[in-house]
C-alpha cells in the first residue's frame, strides 16, 4: 500500500507512542512560540538587508539568536505552505497543493496534535486557512486547544471585518462591510476594530493563561497582506505612524507600517516572556509564509522586498519561496550566529516534537533541526532534496540540492531550467544544456517527490507571464 495512504492512522498511532517517551525521559519541555509574517519578502527586514525603513524588534531575534540564510517556506502561496507547516510533508505529498477551499481532514496528524498529546497547550491565533467552518479542518480539531482569528484566507483580507473566529463560533465586530460576501470579505466603510490588534491581544493573553504550564503558540500574524479586495487601496492601516511624511506612494506607506506594526508585536511578545520570567524556557522563531505581494497597490521592487533573489509570491523562483528565519531562546542557541542550512517549513514538525521529547513520527518530509539550533551541527541532518510544486498557473515544480536549483513548468514533457545558486543567486543563466548530468538528477528528484492527487491534476497550460520583480 502506498505510504501516504496508510500515514494518518500510522500517525496517530505512533504520536502516543511518542508521548510515552517525551514523559519517561522527565526533562522539562520548552515553551515554543512559532510567528509567521504573510507575504513578507526575504528583503523586508532589516536584518536581511532593508534599507528604507528599520526592524529593530525583529532584528533583535537576529542579534540573540540564530539567522537562516537559506530557508524556505512551504509554498508560493498562503494554505499549501500553511499545510507544510502543520503537516511536516512537502508540497507532493501533502492534502492542500494550493489556495482552495479544501479542508484537513480528521486523519490529518498535524504538529499541534502531537504536542498536544506531549502534554501542551496549543494555541493558534491568526489566520488559519486549512479548513472552514463546520469542517474537520477546524484548528480546535486538528490539535489546537485555542483559537481566534481567520478560518478562511479569503476573510483574512478584510482587515476590518464584522467578525472573527473563535475556537468554532463567529464574533461580532463593530466594523461594517456593505458588500460583504458569506464568508467575511469585503471592503469596511466603517472601520472601527482593526483585526491584527485584537488577534494580538489574544495571543498576550494565551501567554499570561498558560505561564506555568508547556504551551505551543502559533501566531500567524496577516501582516502584511493585501486586502486585494480593496484594489489600488489594499495596504488596510489605521494610519501609516512614522511613515506619513514620506514621499513615498501610499501603498508603500501602508506597506512600511504594517511591517512596523509586525515589527512591534514581535517586540511585545519579547517583553511577555521577559515579563513572566519564561525568557530561557522558550523557543521562538519569526518566518514568513512566502515571497512579497505584488497586490492592493503594493509594488514589491521599492523596497526590494525580493533582496537579491527573483520572483515573488506565486513563483517558485528563489523570490517566492525564501524566506528569513530567525530563531531565539536565551541560554540555548548561540547569539548573533548565522547558517547557510537549508531548510523549509516542514522541518517544523519534526523540530518541534524533538524538542517535546517525542521520538517516534509518522512518515514525514521533516528533519529536526534541533542540533542545529542547539549548537552541534555536526550531528545535523541535511535532506538530500528540496521540493516545491505549484497549481496556480499550470503545474510547475522546483527543487534545491546542495547549490543547485531546478525550475520546469508542464511536469516531465516540461523545459527543466537549471541554476547554480552559489554563482547566480538571481537565477539569470540557464544551465541546463551544459551541466546535462545534473539537470537529469534534478529532473529525478521531481519524479520521486511527486505522488499524484487527484484533487491537484497536473495541468499544462503556459503560466502567466512574469512581473517585473520576477526578474533581478
Amino acid at each position: 500500500m502506498n505510504r501516504w495512504v496508510i500515514l494518518a492512522a500510522a500517525g496517530l498511532l505512533l504520536s502516543i507512542v511518542g508521548q510515552a517517551s517525551a514523559q519517561s525521559e522527565g526533562a522539562p519541555l520548552p515553551n515554543i512560540v512559532f510567528i509567521m509574517a504573510d507575504d513578507l519578502g526575504y528583503g523586508d527586514l532589516s536584518c536581511y538587508g532593508q534599507k528604507k525603513f528599520k526592524t529593530p524588534n525583529i532584528d533583535r531575534l537576529a542579534a540573540e539568536g540564530l539567522r537562516f540564510t537559506d530557508y524556505y517556506a512551504g509554498a508560493t502561496v498562503c494554505a499549501p505552505s500553511r499545510c507544510v507547516l502543520m503537516t511536516g510533508l512537502h508540497t507532493g505529498h501533502c492534502y492542500i497543493r494550493g489556495n482552495s477551499k479544501l479542508s484537513l481532514r480528521a486523519g490529518d496528524v498535524t504538529v499541534a496534535e502531537m504536542l498536544q498529546k506531549a502534554g501542551y497547550t496549543c494555541g493558534q491565533f491568526g489566520k488559519w486557512g486549512l479548513g472552514g467552518e463546520k469542517t474537520g479542518g477546524m484548528p480546535t480539531k486538528q490539535g489546537f486547544n485555542t483559537f481566534y482569528g481567520y478560518l478562511d484566507q479569503h476573510h483574512a483580507h478584510n482587515y476590518f471585518p464584522t467578525f472573527l473566529i473563535r475556537n468554532t463560533e463567529r464574533v461580532p465586530l463593530t466594523n461594517v462591510v456593505p458588500e460583504e460576501d458569506p464568508l467575511g470579505g469585503g471592503v469596511a466603510t466603517e472601520r472601527n476594530q482593526y483585526s491584527p490588534d485584537l488577534i494580538f491581544g489574544e495571543a498576550l493573553k494565551f501567554l499570561d493563561d498558560n505561564k506555568s504550564k508547556p504551551f505551543f503558540l502559533y501566531l500567524s500574524i496577516t501582516l502584511p497582506h493585501a486586502n486585494n479586495e480593496a484594489k489600488q487601496k489594499g495596504m488596510e492601516i489605521p494610519d501609516y505612524g512614522s511613515f506619513k511624511n514620506e514621499d513615498w506612494p501610499d501603498a508603500q506607506k501602508g506597506l512600511a507600517a504594517m511591517i512596523r506594526r509586525l515589527d512591534d508585536q514581535v517586540g511585545e511578545v519579547l517583553d511577555k516572556l521577559n515579563e513572566l520570567g519564561l525568557d530561557g524556557k522558550t523557543l521562538v522563531m519569526f518566518t514568513s509564509d512566502n515571497g512579497p505581494h505584488r497586490e492592493g497597490g503594493n509594488n514589491p521592487d521599492f523596497f526590494d522586498s525580493n533582496g537579491p533573489y527573483r520572483g515573488i509570491k506565486r513563483d517558485l523562483y528563489e523570490g517566492g519561496i525564501r524566506v528569513p528565519l530567525l530563531a531565539r531562546w536565551p541560554g540555548r542557541i548561540a547569539k548573533g550566529t548565522t547558517t547557510a542550512y537549508q531548510g523549509y517549513h516542514g522541518d517544523m514538525f519534526a523540530t518541534f516534537c524533538d524538542l517535546a521529547g517525542i521520538r517516534t513520527l509518522p512518515d514525514l518530509d521533516s528533519l529536526s533541526l534541533a542540533p542545529l539550533l542547539l549548537g552541534r551541527p555536526e550531528d545535523q541532518q541535511t535532506h538530500k532534496y528540496l521540493y516545491w510544486e505549484f497549481h496556480e498557473r499550470g503545474f510547475t515544480q522546483a527543487v534545491r540540492h546542495g547549490e543547485w536549483k531546478a525550475v520546469r513548468d508542464g511536469g516531465e514533457k516540461g523545459k527543466l531550467q537549471l541554476y547554480n545558486l552559489i554563482d547566480d543567486p538571481g537565477e539569470t543563466t540557464d544551465l541546463a544544456a551544459t551541466d546535462k548530468e545534473v539537470a537529469r538528477q534534478m529532473a529525478l528528484f521531481m519524479k520521486d517527490a511527486h505522488v499524484d492527487s487527484r484533487d491537484w491534476p497536473i495541468r499544462t497550460e503556459k503560466k502567466k507571464p512574469q512581473a517585473k520583480a520576477d526578474a533581478k
